[in-house]
């Protein structure tokens, strides 16, 4: 029996537990002392590695932070590396179906965290079970590796390094086809100021998420109401405009895009505060935002724009609140592969405060980077060649940070079929059922050739 009938001996178990991992809300939440980043993420874990122990593989669960399934023997080890947790989805941000029980229609999988990054959990799983059932000596160990902290901070993965190591050879299943042989570095801030007369202003529900949509209340009379709408009108936005006894209140819907690609959507902060002063509201605050950010994706207005031969800087403006009259939002910036944090920083010196407004940079990351040549990347990039024949989709350089930057000798390998937008941090995110079978496919020529290497 060839690989590919093997793997669709398992399609209807790799449903049922994919269905078993979505409908559990796993976003983060309250830390409990059992739970360190909350009950959601920890019943996912305990859920996907009850799956590998009743299918005979050897678990491990590093107190609730992360866990792992494996097979196999020898000194090395091969790690493939996947997260269950997510970043929020509600059913009023535009899902048509309900984001925590996984539907299928003509073959597609609607849910929360289908395609990131449970669906290529389960298909690595089922990868796994093909591969023994195979019979190929397995002269390593293979271990899957499921976090629950990826989207905000992968503080499960360092604990997992603390406590084993890290791999000889690995791929996490979170990124894109051929392979990425390099993540952008990553700088995180936050701006704030004081100067403002907004009453209030709330959006966004991500720092890598482009914000979906932004609500601001004002005075009354403080804009013009016709030149506020001309200018959502003129641009197809989606808006509502209401008064109440204390002022004005705006909303404005824009599209969620992940972070590393903010230019796929429609901020809702940018396109809501430009909106404003188009309409004539003169307001320190807004004039500090359109100067700094504007429309801009680039980093253009604080002096950080940069690109190299693999990729240009991006920024997003994910989340904005605000509380005792300070408002305040965050920075997402992911900057050349080729570049250090420390150069990227030097660009925005003199860029950071006004009167109106102050920057402040929270944390950097530098790039990862592996020659497109390496014996990893060719391993991995020849074994999606042998089972889909594409020859012309190249291994790239991206802007999403995954868990090959937390953990050695690892790159990204999927899960996402080139030129394809899964809506991955966006309402409706979804992945078909033949690719998942696809992905498990390539992921069993995968492990054989770092078994291998």
């Amino acid at each position: 029996m060839d690989v590919r009938s093997m793997v669709e001996g398992y399609r209807d178990e790799l449903l049922e537990k994919l269905g078993k991992l979505v409908s559990i809300n796993s976003e983060e939440g309250t830390a409990l002392p059992d739970a360190p980043f909350g009950e959601g993420p920890r019943e996912a874990l305990l859920a996907a590695l009850d799956m590998m122990e009743k299918d005979g593989f050897r678990t491990v669960n590093l107190d609730n932070y992360i866990g792992y399934g494996e097979f196999g023997e020898g000194s090395e080890l091969i790690g493939i590396v996947g997260h269950l947790d997510i970043v929020p989805a509600k059913k009023e941000d535009g899902w048509d179906t309900d984001p925590f029980e996984m539907t299928e229609k003509d073959g597609v999988l609607y849910g929360r965290g289908v395609s990131d990054d449970k669906g290529a959990v389960v298909a690595s799983m089922i990868a796994m079970k093909v591969l023994r059932d195979m019979g190929v000596p397995v002269n390593k160990r293979i271990r899957l590796i499921m976090g629950t902290n990826e989207e905000s901070g992968s503080r499960c993965l360092k604990y997992y390094v603390q406590k084993e190591g890290s791999v000889d050879l690995g791929f996490t299943p979170d990124g894109e086809f051929p392979g990425v042989h390099g993540e952008k570095g990553m700088v995180g801030a936050v701006y704030r100021s004081k100067k403002t007369g907004i009453h209030s202003i709330s959006g966004g529900t991500a720092k890598n998420v482009v914000c979906r949509k932004c609500t601001v209340e004002v005075d009354k009379c403080s804009f013009s109401r016709k030149k506020l709408e001309d200018y959502f009108n003129n641009h197809d936005l989606e808006f509502e405009i209401d008064n109440n006894d204390s002022g004005t209140v705006i909303t404005l819907y824009g599209r969620a895009a992940h972070a590393s690609m903010p230019e796929l959507g429609i901020n809702a902060i940018s396109w809501l505060l430009m909106g404003l002063k188009e309409a004539g509201f003169q307001d320190p605050f807004v004039e500090f935002y359109t100067s700094h950010f504007g429309l801009h994706t680039d980093g253009t207005g604080i002096g950080a724009a940069c690109s190299d031969e693999y990729g240009a800087l991006t920024l997003n403006n994910g989340v904005i609140g605000m509380k005792d009259g300070v408002i305040e939002g965050s920075i997402d910036i992911r900057f050349p592969v080729t570049y250090s944090a420390k150069k990227v920083v030097k660009l925005m010196e003199g860029h950071l405060e006004d009167e109106n407004g102050v920057i402040e940079i929270l944390h950097t990351g530098e790039p990862l980077f592996f020659p497109a040549d390496s014996p990893l990347v060719t391993s991995l990039v020849e074994a999606y060649r042998e089972v889909t024949g594409d020859t012309e989709a190249q291994p790239m350089t991206m802007g999403g940070g995954t868990y090959a930057k937390g953990i050695s000798n690892t790159i990204a390998f999927g899960c996402a079929f080139p030129g394809r937008d899964y809506k991955i941090h966006d309402a409706n995110e979804f992945v078909t059922v033949e690719e998942l079978l696809k992905q498990a496919e390539i992921y069993v020529a995968a492990l054989i050739r770092l078994l291998n290497v």
